[in-house]
């Protein structure tokens, strides 16, 4: 009979391990959806501050920036094709960002440089 609370007490914890793991997974994702790689994270708070959207789309719609369209939808992760969009430099104004701002689909979309990787949609 001791022998069996020992198979019973491992048999418990794998089980709970196998349960709490796609759990204790998805509390420490960051991002997942769309086409992004796998392993992909996306620094949060690099781009626009929440109170100055607003006025950083009021300035893309002011600028008349030529809208891109692409068969994909346009979500965080996505890379956008590396040629027929054009990028732009994100005015001081609305904080310091190495990302570059353009506008897909009908959204404005804040995009890492050299991956081409959109990290916020602002619309």
């Amino acid at each position: 009979m001791p022998n069996r609370i020992p198979k019973r007490i491992l048999a418990v914890t794998a089980l709970a391990a196998a349960i709490g793991s796609p759990v204790a997974a998805n509390a420490q994702a960051d991002i997942t959806v769309g086409r992004a790689a796998p392993g992909v994270v996306i620094e949060r708070g690099a781009g626009i501050a929440v109170d100055q959207r607003s006025a950083f789309r009021d300035y893309v719609v002011e600028q008349r920036v030529p809208a891109f369209t692409i068969p994909d939808r346009v979500v965080v992760g996505t890379v956008l094709p590396d040629a027929g969009i054009t990028y732009y430099d994100v005015p001081q104004r609305f904080g310091a960002t190495t990302y570059r701002y353009t506008v897909v689909n009908g959204a404005t979309l804040l995009v890492e440089p050299r991956s081409r990787r959109i990290v916020e949609v602002m619309d």
